[in-house]
C-alpha cells in the first residue's frame, strides 16, 4: 500500500520540478515578436470619363495632372470621347503622348466625309465641276435613303487603329496596360452595351457613334451607337469592375437656353442633351464622399469645337490643378508610382516596330468578283514587312472610290508566329449604289440680267460586276442640257476603259457686234454622240485620264430678235449642220479644293478634227477645234495666288451660226456681259488673289476676300489676233465655299465694259 503511494508522490514531484525548470528557461529567452498586423490593401481607383465630343479633349489635361500628382489608376471606363481618350491611355499612351498626338491632328480633315480631293479618281473630281449639291441622297431597294452619318469617321478609325496596334493579341481589355471598358448603346434595344473584349479601336469608335453625325457601327452582330444616350458617366460599370473609389470627370454638354430652340436642329440637339444629362445626374447621385467628381467649366465651348483643342486641354489642366488637394489622397509614393508606370508596358509604337511580314491580304465585306482589282490597286502585298503608313495610304485609295462608308483594317497572327494577315474590312454604302444630287446655280448683275439653273445628277456605281458606272446629268433653267455616259473599266487592274455618251443642249445667247453692242438674241442646239477608249493616269485615275474617241455632232443655230442696225447681209436664216470626227482629250486635276483652292493645279485640253456638212446642202469641209485651259494655285499662309489661262481655236462655224467661243461674266472677263466677247480664236488669262478670313460661319468651309485681274479677247479670224487688242476686266469680291457651291458678291469693272455689282452662286 505504501509503495504505490510513494511512487505516485515522486512522479508528481518530478513533474512539478520539470515544469518549473521549463518555465524558467522560457522566461530567460527574449520575448517572441508580436504577429504583424494585416497589410492595409491600397483601394482600387477607377477613372471614369464622360462623353462630350470635342469637349472630351479636356480629359487630356486632367490626365496630365493625375500624372503630376502621381495618381495610379487601376482601371478606366469611358463613354464616347471619354472612351477614346481613356482607351488610348489604357493602351499605354502617356498624357504627354496624347497631348502631342491629338493636338497635331487636323480635326477638320478627320471628320471630312470625302478623302483628300487629290486622291479621288478623275471621275469623282469632275463631279465637283458639274454641280455643287444642295441635297445628296441615295436610292436602294426601291426607296430613297439619306447618308447614315453627316460626317465620315474613316480617318478617325485609322487614327485609333494606329495607336492601338499593340493591343491586337489580347483576349480581353483586362490585359491592357490599364484595364478598360467602353460603353455604347444597342440601337435596336436601347440598352447599354459594355465593351470589354475584341477590337479596341472598333470599341472606342462604336462608343462615339453620335446619332445623325457618325454612322452606327455593326460590331459582333449589334448595331452600336453613342454610349452617352444611356450612360454618359458610367460610374456603375467601374463599381462592377471592382473599383473602391472613383475619380469621375464630367465634361458633358449642358442644356441649351431658350434662344436655341427655334430650329429643328436646336430642338434635336436639346433632346439628345436632355437624355444625356438625365443619366449623368443619376450617375453623380451614386458617388460617395470617398469619390471625387471633377467638372471643368467649359463655358460656351461646344462638342464641335475640335479646332480649339489646345484651349480645351489647358482648361482641363488648370481645373485639375485647382483641385490638387482633393486629388492628393489618391497619390502614391514615388517608388510605388514608378512601379505602376513600369507595369503599363510598352506603347503601340514600340510594338509596331517588331511586326513581321505580311503573309496574306484578305478582304471582307465585298463580293469575290471585286477582290482582285481591289488587291491590284494596293501597294501593300504579301511578302512585305508591315508598313502602317503604307497600309493607311492604301485604305485612302479605296475610300476615294466613294463606294464604301467604312474602310478599316486589322492585323491577325498566331501568337507564336511573326507572319501577319492583313484583313481589310469594307462596308458598302447602304444608301447606294444609286446616288442622286440636286444643285443649282444663279447669277445676276443687279441690272436686270441674270440666270438660274436647276441641276440634277445621277450616278449608278457597280452597274455590273466588273465595275461599270452609269452617269447622268440634267439641267433645267436658262439653259437646258442632258448628258448620259456609260463607263466600263477594262483589264484585271482597271488600267483602261471604254465609254459611250450622249450630250444634248439648248442655250439662249445674246449676240454682240465687234464693238460690244447687242445685235440680237439667238439659240443654239446641239446633240453629240460619242465613244471613247481611255487610260486612267495614275492608280485608279487619281492624276487624270486620257481619251481617244469618235464623235458625231448635230447642231442648229437660230438667230432671233435681230437688231435693225444689222446689215441685211448679216441676217441669215436658221442653219443646221453636222460633223463627224475624232477627238483626243486630256484632263489632270490635283487641286485640293474645287472652290477657292489653296494648292495644286488643273489642266484640260481637247483636240477634235473631222468633216462638216450643212444639212441644207453643200460640200463637206474639214474642221478642227482645239481648246486648252488650266490653272495653278500657290498659297502662303492665308494668302493664295491663283493663275489661270485659256486658249481656243476652231475652224469657222457655218455662216449664221452662233460663235464657238466666248468670254464675259464674273472672272471670265469681269465687267463684260456673258457672251459679249465671242469668236473662233480666243486668248484669256487671269490672276486672282484671295485671303482666307479668320471667321467661322458654320455654313461654309471658309470665307475669303480678294480680287482678280483678267485680260483676253476673241477674234473671228486668225489675222485679226493682236496683243494690242486685248480687253481687260477686274473684280473685287467677298466669297464663301458653301455646300451649295462657291458664293461671290463682287464689284466688277472693265474699261470698255461696265462697272457694277455681281452676285454668283454655283459654278462660275
Amino acid at each position: 500500500m505504501h509503495q504505490p503511494t510513494l511512487s505516485l508522490w515522486l512522479r508528481a514531484l518530478l513533474a512539478a520540478l520539470w515544469l518549473l525548470l521549463s518555465s524558467n528557461a522560457v522566461n530567460a529567452q527574449a520575448p517572441a515578436p508580436a504577429a504583424p498586423p494585416p497589410a492595409v490593401q491600397k483601394p482600387k481607383v477607377a477613372l471614369v470619363l464622360s462623353g462630350g465630343g470635342a469637349r472630351g479633349l479636356t480629359h487630356v489635361g486632367v490626365l496630365k495632372v493625375l500624372e503630376e500628382m502621381k495618381v495610379p489608376v487601376d482601371m478606366i471606363v469611358g463613354t464616347s470621347m471619354g472612351a477614346i481618350i481613356g482607351g488610348l491611355y489604357a493602351a499605354g499612351m502617356s498624357a504627354d503622348d496624347l497631348e502631342r498626338e491629338l493636338l497635331k491632328v487636323d480635326w477638320g480633315d478627320v471628320f471630312e466625309r470625302r478623302v483628300p480631293r487629290q486622291l479621288l479618281s478623275q471621275r469623282r473630281k469632275e463631279e465637283d465641276f458639274e454641280l455643287s449639291p444642295v441635297l445628296e441622297i441615295g436610292f436602294r431597294d426601291g426607296e430613297f435613303r439619306l447618308p447614315t452619318g453627316a460626317v465620315s469617321t474613316r480617318s478617325l478609325e485609322l487614327l485609333l487603329r494606329r495607336y492601338t496596334l499593340s493591343t491586337r493579341l489580347l483576349a480581353t481589355f483586362d490585359g491592357l496596360p490599364t484595364p478598360f471598358r467602353a460603353v455604347a448603346t444597342d440601337m435596336e434595344t436601347g440598352k447599354a452595351v459594355v465593351l470589354d473584349h475584341g477590337d479596341l479601336a472598333a470599341a472606342m469608335r462604336a462608343s462615339m457613334s453620335v446619332p445623325g453625325v457618325f454612322a452606327p457601327l455593326d460590331l459582333e452582330g449589334q448595331i452600336l451607337g453613342d454610349g452617352g444616350l444611356v450612360n454618359n458617366l458610367p460610374v456603375d460599370v467601374a463599381r462592377r469592375m471592382g473599383a473602391d473609389v472613383i475619380i469621375a470627370v464630367n465634361i458633358g454638354t449642358p442644356l441649351a437656353g431658350r434662344e436655341t430652340l427655334g430650329s429643328l436642329l436646336g430642338i434635336t440637339t436639346q433632346m439628345v442633351n436632355i437624355l444625356t444629362e438625365q443619366n449623368v445626374q443619376a450617375s453623380i447621385a451614386t458617388l460617395t464622399p470617398a469619390d471625387l467628381l471633377i467638372q471643368p467649366s467649359l463655358g460656351k465651348l461646344t462638342s464641335a469645337d475640335f479646332e480649339k483643342a489646345p484651349e480645351l486641354v489647358k482648361i482641363g489642366l488648370d481645373h485639375a490643378r485647382s483641385v490638387a488637394e482633393a486629388l492628393r489622397r489618391f497619390s502614391a509614393d514615388p517608388a510605388g508610382y514608378a512601379q505602376w508606370q513600369a507595369s503599363r508596358g510598352m506603347n503601340a509604337q514600340a510594338y509596331a516596330e517588331r511586326m513581321g511580314q505580311i503573309k496574306a491580304v484578305r478582304f471582307e465585306g465585298v463580293p469575290e468578283s471585286r477582290v482582285e482589282p481591289l488587291a491590284l490597286a494596293l501597294d501593300t502585298a504579301p511578302g512585305q514587312r508591315v508598313n502602317v503608313p503604307q497600309i493607311e495610304a492604301d485604305l485612302q485609295k479605296l475610300s476615294a472610290t466613294g463606294d464604301y462608308d467604312r474602310v478599316d483594317y486589322r492585323l491577325e497572327r498566331v501568337r507564336d508566329n511573326t507572319d501577319e494577315t492583313l484583313v481589310i474590312g469594307l462596308r458598302e454604302n447602304d444608301w447606294g449604289p444609286n446616288y442622286l444630287r440636286l444643285g443649282l446655280d444663279l447669277r445676276t448683275d443687279f441690272d436686270g440680267r441674270g440666270d438660274f439653273n436647276l441641276l440634277i445628277g445621277h450616278n449608278r456605281h457597280w452597274f455590273n460586276d466588273s465595275g461599270a458606272e452609269w452617269r447622268n446629268r440634267l439641267q433645267i433653267g436658262a439653259s437646258l442640257a442632258a448628258f448620259s455616259e456609260l463607263y466600263q473599266p477594262l483589264g484585271r487592274a482597271n488600267d483602261s476603259f471604254v465609254a459611250g455618251y450622249v450630250d444634248a443642249s439648248l442655250k439662249r445667247l445674246e449676240v454682240y457686234g465687234a464693238d460690244g453692242q447687242a445685235l440680237g438674241t439667238g439659240t443654239r442646239q446641239g446633240l453629240k454622240l460619242g465613244a471613247d477608249y481611255g487610260w486612267p493616269i495614275g492608280l485608279l485615275g487619281r492624276y487624270g485620264d486620257l481619251r481617244l474617241g469618235v464623235q458625231l455632232g448635230l447642231h442648229k443655230a437660230t438667230p432671233e430678235l435681230v437688231s435693225r442696225e444689222v446689215d441685211d447681209s448679216e441676217v441669215i436664216a436658221t442653219q443646221k449642220w453636222r460633223d463627224v470626227g475624232v477627238r483626243a482629250a486630256l484632263i489632270s486635276d490635283q487641286l485640293d479644293y474645287a472652290n477657292f483652292p489653296s494648292s495644286g493645279y488643273r489642266f484640260q485640253s481637247e483636240l477634235a478634227a473631222g468633216r462638216r456638212r450643212l444639212v441644207s446642202g453643200g460640200d463637206d469641209v474639214s474642221f478642227n477645234r482645239l481648246e486648252m485651259n488650266g490653272s495653278t494655285v500657290h498659297s502662303w499662309g492665308a494668302h493664295t495666288l491663283n493663275v489661270g489661262a485659256r486658249f481656243a481655236r476652231a475652224t469657222r462655224v457655218p455662216v449664221g451660226a452662233i460663235d464657238e467661243f466666248s468670254l464675259g461674266g464674273f472672272q471670265q472677263l469681269s465687267g463684260y456681259r456673258v457672251g459679249q466677247v465671242a469668236g473662233n480664236y480666243l486668248l484669256f488669262g487671269r490672276l486672282t488673289y484671295y485671303q482666307r478670313l479668320p471667321w467661322n460661319v458654320g455654313v461654309a468651309r471658309a470665307l475669303f476676300a480678294g480680287g482678280s485681274l483678267e485680260g483676253g479677247n476673241a477674234w473671228a479670224s486668225r489675222r485679226d489676233i493682236s496683243i494690242h487688242g486685248l480687253r481687260w476686266g477686274t473684280s473685287l469680291f467677298i466669297g464663301a465655299d458653301t455646300g451649295m457651291g462657291p458664293l461671290y458678291l463682287s464689284v466688277v469693272s472693265a474699261p470698255k465694259g461696265y462697272t457694277g455689282l455681281y452676285l454668283f452662286l454655283g459654278r462660275p
